[in-house]
């Protein structure tokens, strides 16, 4: 039987990884890394291939690596990437999922990083483009806002983040609203435009363009 995200995420090391992970990531002051976030990279980038026709299966993979994607944190930060890739293959392994798809897995984890990843397959490409458009209020661990560094100001300032793929006029675009009380849209662009670039890698591997619309304004 096919390994599916539901026998991934009942396996006790997965769970205890993704809560050390977010775990050390807010020790260190990072936003929020755990079960929200990666519950929602892990269905978007599921949605992505869906609709763009892609087979169920390619989907599946797809969700799997969405949600293990972030473990390596529980690591460490850097290089987090290739360190979950070779934390998840041999609990993949275990449960019985074919080498091929733990292959797809496993570069899809080790390729999402803006660093050093490249949308090298249909299920990265996926994921990067999932993980990259998570930014919203609800991220913010310090509710203080007089202490926001610029990462929880831009965070916070978004309150709407929808990622809307069109099949027929192969556009994926990322629809941002942002609250500029709290900060300016080119803050945005300061800390998040290779992220962006790297969606729209992402995008062009799956055959669309990438948009990026914020405010109603498109600006990429």
């Amino acid at each position: 039987m096919a390994v599916k995200l539901a026998d991934v995420k009942q396996h006790p090391t997965i769970r205890a990884y993704v809560q050390q992970a977010d775990d050390n990531l807010a020790a260190m002051g990072f936003t929020e890394h755990g079960l929200r976030h990666i519950s929602l990279v892990s269905d978007l980038a599921r949605s992505i291939l869906l609709s763009l026709g892609r087979e169920e299966r390619l989907a599946e993979l797809a969700a799997i690596a969405g949600y293990v994607h972030d473990l390596g944190n529980c690591v460490g930060r850097v290089h987090h990437g290739a360190a979950g890739a070779l934390l998840v293959e041999p609990v993949l392994r275990e449960l019985g999922m074919p080498p091929a798809e733990v292959a797809l897995i496993l570069s899809a984890v080790g390729n999402h990083e803006e660093e050093v990843g490249e949308p090298v397959n249909a299920v990265a490409a996926a994921l990067i483009l999932a993980d990259k458009s998570d930014v919203h209020r609800t991220r913010v661990r310090n509710r203080e806002i007089s202490t926001f560094d610029i990462h929880d100001r831009v965070n916070f300032a978004v309150n709407k983040s929808v990622l809307d793929v069109d099949a027929e006029q192969g556009l994926i675009t990322l629809n941002i609203t942002i609250e500029t009380e709290y900060t300016p849209i080119m803050d945005y662009f300061e800390i998040f435009l290779e992220r962006m670039l790297m969606c729209r890698r992402a995008a062009s591997f799956l055959g669309c363009q990438f948009r990026l619309r914020i405010n109603e304004v498109q600006l990429l």
